[in-house]
């Protein structure tokens, strides 16, 4: 039977190329056609630029207090119910590392500091290739991030990708107003460049850091306000979020995150859990996606919620951590944390359910992770 079957490779190449990342995975171990053809560098464009559903989330602790790196590092997967946590998934990488972001089925992260060579490392979990990147000028507060697009950057035999790294610095002219700039690394040419591109901001980045849409990176600030950098073009703006933190009575919690190749922002307040999507990002003009108030959030999820509204109302001061922080949005996923839990909610549903609690997770999982979504792929990169 696999002799007719692998006689025309057209026919299988025709059902692989529909199977999800881990069915074809799966499918190498039944026999050794199989593993040949999925392996087939010839075939893999057509295997890698397909839509891949959300796998899980990479999560990081980070002290609250100090600067020093944490190497434990978690992955949650999301098809389950109470997920299995592993910590292992990076383990094939030459050092202990930090993540920093994610793309279309690779990682983007860094070595843990103190580090007598510090490099930045790109690598695909799945199949556990990797290759390493010279920092010229490492800095442990710039913010990296990740660009590759499956459907353009995907060659035969390897992979083009580009590493962003956005720093911060003083203007020259007055010490009171900063700038980001931007220097790109292009795994074509081997080489770093500065963009002669900067924006003029005050406000620091965090959480999603540089998330990649369709040519285009985005990083939340703590300004109500989201920075954008065109790839393509080497423009950057900033992008005024739907609705300012001022308009609250109590502090708001925000996060993006990209669901149908668009951006969306998702924002948990007294009013409870908002959705918006990018419409025009030069007129800063959203569309409004969703809502469920706090209560109904609670009523539809009675079996982990009590007193949700009184909870997320009670924060009005910026040193009281919040009761409901969302971490990371993707396909429609929200990743959150709810008081010393982590739950996965579809949010257009409002259906909520329970992942993990933080202790799995580590003793300083509380306070501002890294949360990287994580998408299944068979892209190349081979190893430096």
């Amino acid at each position: 039977m696999d002799e007719l079957w692998f006689q025309n490779n057209d026919i299988p190449i025709d059902v692989l190329s529909r199977l999800p990342t881990k069915a074809l995975l799966s499918l190498k171990c039944v026999s050794k056609e199989f593993h040949s053809l999925i392996s087939d560098c010839s075939i893999l464009p057509l295997l890698v630029k397909r839509a891949e559903q959300l796998s899980g989330f990479f999560f990081q602790e980070r002290f609250q207090w100090c600067d020093d790196d944490i190497k434990a590092i978690s992955y949650i997967p999301v098809e389950r119910g109470e997920a299995d946590v592993q910590c292992t998934i990076l383990d094939f990488l030459p050092e202990s590392v930090v993540i920093l972001a994610s793309s279309n089925g690779l990682i983007c992260c860094r070595s843990c500091f103190p580090s007598p060579q510090p490099a930045i490392y790109v690598c695909n979990p799945l199949n556990k290739e990797w290759v390493s990147l010279q920092w010229p000028a490492p800095d442990k507060g710039s913010s990296l991030a990740l660009a590759f697009d499956p459907f353009r950057d995907l060659l035969d035999v390897s992979t083009n990708f580009r590493v962003v790294t956005v720093c911060q610095t003083e203007t020259d002219t007055d010490a009171d107003d900063y700038h980001f700039s931007f220097d790109i690394y292009s795994s074509a040419m081997g080489v770093w460049r500065k963009s002669v591109e900067i924006c003029q901001c005050n406000h620091n980045l965090f959480k999603n850091k540089g998330i990649f849409i369709g040519g285009v990176l985005y990083w939340l600030t703590d300004g109500d306000q989201i920075l954008m950098f065109d790839l393509e073009n080497e423009l950057a703006l900033l992008i005024m979020v739907p609705l300012p933190s001022t308009q609250f009575k109590t502090i708001p919690e925000m996060c993006i995150g990209e669901s149908e190749g668009r951006l969306h922002y998702v924002l948990i307040s007294e009013d409870g859990l908002q959705l918006w999507v990018l419409e025009d990002h030069f007129a800063s003009q959203w569309e409004f996606r969703y809502s469920i108030s706090l209560e109904k959030l609670e009523e539809e999820n009675s079996q982990y919620f009590y007193h949700l509204p009184e909870r997320v109302a009670s924060r009005v001061t910026i040193d009281r951590a919040p009761w409901m922080n969302p971490l990371a949005f993707k396909d429609g996923m929200l990743f959150m944390r709810v008081s010393a839990d982590i739950y996965l909610c579809q949010i257009e549903t409002g259906k909520m359910k329970k992942v993990c609690s933080l202790s799995a997770l580590g003793s300083n999982s509380y306070f501002s992770p890294i949360v990287l979504p994580y998408t299944m792929s068979l892209v190349p990169l081979g190893r430096a």
